[in-house]
């Protein structure tokens, strides 16, 4: 399903690989242009080089609120307009809250929930003075759930974040006409989650615990990104939706 972008430029945080590359791939193919922040800078170049004129690449590494903040800035003054922001960038962190070490959790929050608020935080003023815009934050089912599944503690805590953050900006931002909503997905094949592909018992095990028996692949995760992209979701904001496979059963 396509939706549609025509004349819309969206920025993109780890649009280089996996969920993000996907969201990209709609974008486009809905008519519009992507502004992509990642820091795998031979991945991303490759990406943006293969999309045609009018699409971008800035570096930056979401722990870093100086350069997410400048890639930002940058992306909004090459495209002249940004009408969208979805953060797919983030990493995983597998081990037992008794193994978490102090820098092992300070970093999983500091790129996954401090970097998802330096995005949000920096494109809400431009947002402010535009006339609104629209903000989508990939989340997890660990941060409903408590983890468990692939990542555990550090990177729970790090997406429950993502999804009070969520919450925030789209209670402070409708009345300037900012939507903000989150995406939770569960298992879902991408290069983050390779290890636990290739360990045919874990896999399996997983795979027993979602409700449709297998894992995603990123093209249906991104689907609903999309969709809280776009205009089609035009009166949705606060949302914290799950693509799960009925992992949450949400009531």
């Amino acid at each position: 399903m396509a939706f549609d972008f025509t004349n819309k430029t969206i920025i993109v945080t780890g649009g280089a690989n996996g969920i993000g590359l996907e969201v990209v791939h709609g974008i486009i193919e809905g008519g519009g242009k992507v502004a992509i922040l990642d820091i795998n800078e031979e991945a991303a170049r490759e990406v943006v080089e293969g999309l045609g004129e009018g699409n971008f690449f800035f570096k930056a590494d979401m722990s870093s609120s100086k350069e997410v903040r400048e890639a930002i800035q940058n992306a909004i003054k090459a495209s002249g307009k940004i009408d969208g922001l979805v953060n797919c960038a983030g990493i995983v962190s597998t081990l037992p809250f008794e193994e978490v070490s102090d820098e092992e959790f300070e970093r999983t929050i500091k790129i996954n929930l401090n970097g998802t608020f330096y995005a949000n935080s920096e494109i809400f003023k431009y947002f402010k003075e535009n006339g609104g815009g629209r903000i989508v934050n990939v989340s997890s089912v660990a941060g409903k759930v408590g983890g468990g599944l692939l990542g555990t503690s550090a990177y729970a805590t790090s997406k429950a974040g993502v999804n009070g953050l969520t919450k925030a900006v789209a209670k402070e931002g409708g009345k300037y006409g900012i939507a903000c909503n989150a995406v939770c997905p569960s298992y879902t094949l991408t290069k983050m989650t390779n290890d636990l592909q290739t360990n045919s018992d874990k896999h399996q095990r997983v795979v027993n615990m979602i409700p449709l028996g297998r894992a995603a692949q990123p093209k249906e995760i991104a689907q609903m990104i999309l969709f809280f992209a776009s205009d089609a979701a035009s009166f949705v904001t606060g949302e914290i939706g799950d693509v799960d496979g009925g992992i949450t059963l949400d009531g």
